[in-house]
């Protein structure tokens, strides 16, 4: 049995969560409800339950101050939310599971399945890089967290001069000339790069602006980056680049 708490400011959603994990999840075991996240703070750390649902959005501390607050993450998070595009992408990028509202029951009974056949103390390192690129969305830091099978690889962002899509693999080229391959495909970094200052030119590349040193034209062109590396644009790409470069 799963012994889990729900976090969430809204009352109805709090019920309607409630209610559709006691009738379509009999392995998960209700051991507490909180309407504020202070006290569902207090709540984490007196029960220590195996699962917290935690509302992502909510006055005053928001679920990644919860989380934050109750680190070292020692149970398994399921996010609740109403749509919110950079926390969603966030917590896509650390491979976690979150439930858009209203809760969706198939979505639901998925969730806590992946849950059940993942171990907690694995997943720790996802928790803390998923607080960490929110923070990055914020605008607060200036360091990509990189969930890897040792840890978390931080990459400063002002060093990552492009990205290079390798089938489900992605190769991150810094300004040193390393080169580090990370098992996401290139489109999650894009979802959490693109705000900061990258721009995919290439179904195979997302650049970092800040590094573009040339536009050579020609049939698509090529752009020139800092380490004289050069990386093919495409067409369709060609008026989006030279905009957003303009821009930046």
């Amino acid at each position: 049995m799963i012994t889990a708490i729900l976090i969430d400011d809204e009352v109805t959603g709090l019920e309607s969560l409630q209610l559709a994990i006691q009738k379509y999840c009999p392995d998960v075991e209700i051991v507490g409800v909180y309407n504020s996240p202070e006290k569902g703070l207090e709540g984490i750390k007196e029960i220590h339950p195996d699962l917290v649902f935690l509302d992502v959005q909510m006055p005053g501390m928001s679920g990644f101050d919860v989380l934050q607050q109750a680190s070292p993450v020692t149970f398994d998070v399921i996010f609740v939310s109403a749509y919110d595009k950079y926390a969603i992408k966030a917590i896509h990028f650390s491979a976690l599971d979150y439930l858009l509202k209203p809760v969706d029951v198939d979505e639901l009974i998925h969730a806590v399945n992946k849950v059940k056949g993942r171990p907690t103390q694995n997943s720790s390192y996802q928790y803390q890089s998923v607080i960490n690129n929110i923070q990055l969305k914020a605008g607060k830091i200036g360091k990509l967290a990189v969930p890897s099978l040792e840890g978390i690889d931080f990459f400063s962002i002002q060093d990552i001069i492009y990205c290079k899509a390798d089938n489900s693999y992605t190769t991150i080229v810094l300004k040193d000339s390393a080169q580090v391959i990370v098992c996401k495909n290139l489109k999650d970094f894009e979802n959490m790069l693109v705000d900061a200052g990258f721009c995919r030119v290439h179904h195979s590349y997302l650049v970092n602006l800040s590094h573009v040193q040339k536009y050579v034209k020609g049939d698509g062109g090529y752009i020139v980056l800092t380490g004289n590396h050069q990386v093919a644009i495409s067409r369709r790409k060609k008026d989006e680049f030279l905009g957003l470069y303009t821009k930046a």
